[in-house]
């Protein structure tokens, strides 16, 4: 059995969610999984690592409607996948508002959530 050694419970993503570099206004992946201290970002754009990124994804708190997240965030290691073009970032949020941090520890900390 593999021991889960991080701080903070992540949730993983099933559905496709976009995110979105609000400097660049473009949209460079999707999440992978997320927590409320980071996230695995299956980038489909060009990232730099040890880079500061402010990205914005939407949640769907309960099923309901879209919650946008906006996060700064500190690309902390980066792996090629094996689909050209694609690669795979670890990022640490530095910023978050205090009413997303809520929403997405309840999303990340919702029954069923794995």
């Amino acid at each position: 059995m593999i021991q889960e050694f991080r701080r903070a419970r992540r949730r993983n993503v099933p559905e496709p969610v976009a995110v979105m570099d609000t400097f660049a206004d473009q949209l460079i992946g999707r999440l992978g999984n997320v927590s409320e201290s980071g996230m695995l970002l299956l980038a489909s754009a060009p990232v730099v690592e040890d880079a500061i990124y402010q990205l914005r994804f939407h949640l769907r708190p309960g099923g309901g409607r879209e919650v946008p997240i906006d996060v700064g965030a500190h690309v902390l290691w980066m792996a090629e996948a094996n689909t050209p073009g694609q690669g795979f970032a670890g990022l640490r949020f530095l910023t978050i508002e205090p009413a997303s941090l809520e929403t997405l520890r309840a999303w990340v900390n919702a029954p069923g959530a794995s």
